[in-house]
């Protein structure tokens, strides 16, 4: 079931991406990201109150501690992200977040203890080999890679995605995952929306939801189902291969950008969409 869910937020965050792209280029990075957020709080409602209720009535103060971490640290990866890509090259940035998965693997090792045979902590490595050749789009732009505030984002960024997606998975395991979703959404979405309302665009959100909805609720919709199937992966198999395989969606993502956009891909990035679905399955087969 874990390798399952896996693979259901590696599809979804692999079309997920692609829309966020477009709906963030369109709406800006607020609004794109409020929607998604507000979406999940909504929806998931239903599905936990039952839990909200029972963890206030119990006064689980670590459980409600171990969500707003988890709350805070994927808002400050999310700004930071945004961020980066904002002011930094895109040549610089991307390959980065491919560290991602070492920061999620090194965590669940040193706090949970969660240990990788050495073939996975091969297969690990190829995962993040592979993805960081899909994302460079020239070995000469490492070159350019310097202490830019660009480049510092990214890093900032890359730690607490990294540490996020531990967060979650051990936050699915002593709570819930809907309930992590649901917590983490709605925190953030309540950010937002102040942020939002602060700035005028409260009348912006409206018009975009009224003029572009099928692309918002298209976005949120598969992003929320992406989060969701990763949290509750974690349930089942060690945190670090359930980042390794969802993380692999960089590859889905460029492959729409091959087939929808009409882009050119260098060898080296054929060779990292070759290399990191490989060894995305291989992991998965080690843990039957």
């Amino acid at each position: 079931m874990g390798i399952i869910f896996a693979f259901i937020a590696l599809v979804s965050w692999g079309f997920g991406d692609f829309l966020i792209q477009r709906s963030a280029r369109k709406f800006g990075d607020a609004i794109a990201l409020f929607c998604v957020t507000a979406f999940a709080g909504i929806v998931l409602f239903p599905f936990v109150f039952r839990d909200i209720f029972s963890l206030l009535v119990a006064g689980d103060l670590g459980t409600i501690a171990l969500l707003v971490l988890t709350t805070a640290v994927i808002f400050v990866a999310s700004v930071f992200d945004f961020e980066a890509l904002r002011i930094g090259k895109l040549s610089a940035i991307e390959p980065i977040y491919a560290f991602e998965i070492i920061i999620t693997a090194s965590l669940s090792a040193l706090i949970i203890k969660e240990q990788l045979n050495y073939l996975q902590m091969f297969l690990v490595f190829l995962v993040v080999v592979g993805i960081m050749l899909v994302s460079l789009k020239s070995f000469s732009h490492l070159k350019t890679i310097t202490w830019e505030r660009g480049v510092v984002y990214a890093i900032i960024a890359t730690l607490a995605m990294g540490s996020a997606n531990f967060l979650f998975g051990v936050g699915s395991r002593e709570s819930h995952p809907l309930l992590v979703n649901w917590f983490t959404s709605f925190g953030m979405a309540g950010v937002l929306l102040i942020y939002i309302i602060r700035t005028g665009k409260w009348q912006l959100l409206k018009n975009d939801l009224k003029k572009y909805a099928p692309l918002l609720f298209g976005v949120s919709i598969i992003d929320n189902i992406a989060w969701v199937a990763f949290a509750y992966s974690t349930l089942f198999i060690p945190i670090a291969i359930a980042t390794s395989i969802s993380e692999s969606y960089i590859v889905l993502a460029a492959l729409l950008g091959l087939t929808v956009n009409k882009e050119k891909l260098k060898f080296h990035q054929y060779v990292g969409l070759t290399v990191t679905p490989f060894a995305a399955i291989l992991l998965s087969v080690t843990l039957k």
